[in-house]
């Protein structure tokens, strides 16, 4: 019986390939995440009326759009490299301009209620929210950074890097939320919503320059 040994060339092509697909799932997982985790921070900002939740669901819808960017930008990586397409610049611009406009609106909304005064019924769903938040986040932050490293791609590491951010706006939603928990003053909302604000700005302006094939902090779409 002939034994047929594979070449070192052809086990490097099936182990990227296995590696491209664990990518591929990572994209998924984080779309499907931020659908939920969208619906379920919304839902229960506007219940609690909770500004910081309501913003922070809102920056996961806005993820949603940006994570259909990044799947389909591994897809054409795997499957030929090239540069960005339409596709992917038309995704970043759609991300860009409703982070800007979530940021404006997450400003304008907390200034007016710390001028009325108004605050939150529970910020309840926003610990618990935050908590599961940043578990996932730090989960699928190291899962792509880990492929990102052995595929030697900079588009998959930086996707990595950017996972921060979201998990930055879970801690800051997190310490809003159990402040004002602690000591019932409605400012903590507020400040937390601004601070989500800031955040979505900078997610905005980095989607905008990557449009435009700028390099960014968190982002880089070379293969």
């Amino acid at each position: 019986m002939k034994i047929i040994i594979p070449s070192a060339a052809e086990t490097g092509i099936v182990s990227n390939n296995k590696l491209w697909n664990r990518a591929l799932l990572l994209a998924v997982i984080t779309i499907c995440y931020n659908i939920i985790e969208g619906l379920i921070s919304v839902s229960f900002g506007i219940t609690d009326e909770t500004v910081s939740l309501f913003g922070f669901g809102l920056d996961s819808f806005v993820e949603v759009v940006s994570g259909f960017g990044i799947l389909h930008m591994i897809v054409r990586i795997k499957n030929n490299g090239g540069t960005k397409d339409a596709f992917e610049k038309n995704a970043l611009i759609i991300t860009g301009v409703s982070f800007y406009i979530l940021a404006f609106g997450l400003i304008i909304t907390s200034c007016y209620n710390i001028y009325i005064g108004n605050k939150p019924i529970s910020t309840l769903w926003g610990i618990i929210v935050s908590v599961v938040s940043i578990i996932s986040m730090l989960f699928l932050m190291k899962a792509k950074m880990d492929v990102g490293r052995k595929l030697n791609s900079d588009a998959i590491v930086a996707d990595a890097n950017c996972t921060k951010t979201c998990l930055y706006l879970s801690l800051i939603l997190l310490i809003s939320s159990l402040l004002f928990e602690i000591f019932k003053i409605g400012y903590f909302d507020s400040i937390g919503a601004i601070g989500l604000a800031y955040y979505s700005f900078k997610e905005g302006r980095e989607a905008m320059e990557k449009s435009r094939g700028n390099s960014c902090t968190c982002s880089s779409c070379r293969s």
